[in-house]
């Protein structure tokens, strides 16, 4: 599917164009996704980054275990492939959901686990006074990548800026004031988490790397992968294979603005597999001799901890906005 980009520069340019943060907030409504363009997110950038994650990922089993905290539930550095367990794998509910869709629609099915690496690195303050404090650990940097740190803030704030845009775009194009879900985000516990999908190993047509699911969070956001793979399902139910153009952002929705747009703007289901084009680029990857690693540069971008989690102004008016009672967020979104 080519979903049209929108290009943040005149945006940052001071430029409010009513026309464009209501195709932000339409494609966020209609799709659970948005193709952006940000001028600060460069394609350099991001070639920085996912040439350094797939360095990380590449190294050998004994390695990147030093960087593993199960003690501290894997909330900094590693998490191992065979981790992270799929909703879909373990609720009835959603599996029955799931088979009585349309053929062409259902998502694939996971065999166990995810087969994906993961890293968790905090992006941006927290707050020094909360009801909620989390696990105050200190981040994790792997021995011999003298440019972690400074890779790594400076893609997670780059990404963290154009969610914020987009948050602002979004929010008039909604009908709401411009910082509606800024004020929101600020102090939140936003996440880079890149995760590492090994092709060489499970390079398979079919093979999943991360089921079926939606996000938590607010916001998350992607540069390009060196490799495709990610299905969507728009607001329709239809599953859609999605493309994302070079120098791009890719945007989802998560549960966070479905509950404050009372159930307008959905949570969108997604799932990443080894598919047809995947094959395609591996064989290329291959011929070029480059890494065989796919890595997501995900971002979470979460609204603050301490917040009270309602539909805003006139979402609360809406017809669902009593399935979104007033909740404080550090209570599991379901």
């Amino acid at each position: 599917m080519d979903l049209p980009v929108v290009d943040l520069s005149p945006y940052l340019a001071g430029e409010w164009d009513p026309q464009l943060c209501s195709e932000v907030s339409r494609s966020l409504r209609e799709t659970g996704i948005l193709l952006v363009k940000d001028p600060r997110c460069t394609v350099e950038d991001n070639n920085r980054f996912i040439d350094m994650m797939e360095n990380y990922f590449s190294k050998p089993l004994h390695f990147k275990l030093l960087q593993e905290r199960p003690h501290l539930h894997y909330q900094v550095g590693v998490t191992p492939e065979r981790i992270e367990v799929p909703r879909s794998l373990v609720d009835e509910e959603m599996q029955k959901k799931l088979k009585s869709m349309p053929k062409e629609n259902q998502p694939h099915t996971p065999v166990g686990p995810d087969p994906k690496w993961r890293y968790f690195w905090r992006i941006g303050p927290r707050p020094s006074n909360t009801h909620f404090q989390e696990l105050n650990a200190e981040p994790v940097i792997p021995e011999g990548f003298l440019e972690w740190k400074e890779t790594m803030d400076s893609w997670g704030y780059k990404m963290i800026a154009a969610i914020e845009v987009v948050a602002e775009m979004a929010a008039i194009g909604f009908g709401l004031p411009k910082d509606a879900f800024t004020s929101l985000m600020k102090l939140g516990p936003h996440l880079l988490a890149p995760t590492g999908s090994d092709l060489e190993k499970y390079g398979q047509e079919g093979t999943v790397f991360a089921g079926y699911h939606y996000d938590l969070n607010f916001l998350t956001i992607h540069g390009r992968s060196r490799f495709p793979g990610l299905n969507i399902w728009l607001k329709n139910g239809q599953k859609v294979e999605v493309k994302v153009p070079i120098g791009c952002l890719l945007i989802q929705t998560g549960k966070q603005i479905e509950w404050l747009t009372g159930g307008e703007c959905i949570a969108g289901m997604h799932e990443v597999v080894v598919t047809k084009r995947t094959i395609d680029a591996i064989n290329l990857a291959q011929e070029q001799k480059r890494s065989l690693w796919r890595v997501s540069s995900t971002l979470f971008g979460h609204i603050a901890s301490d917040a009270v989690l309602k539909p805003l102004e006139h979402f609360a008016e809406s017809q669902l906005a009593s399935e979104y009672p007033p909740m404080l967020l550090n209570k599991s979104l379901q």
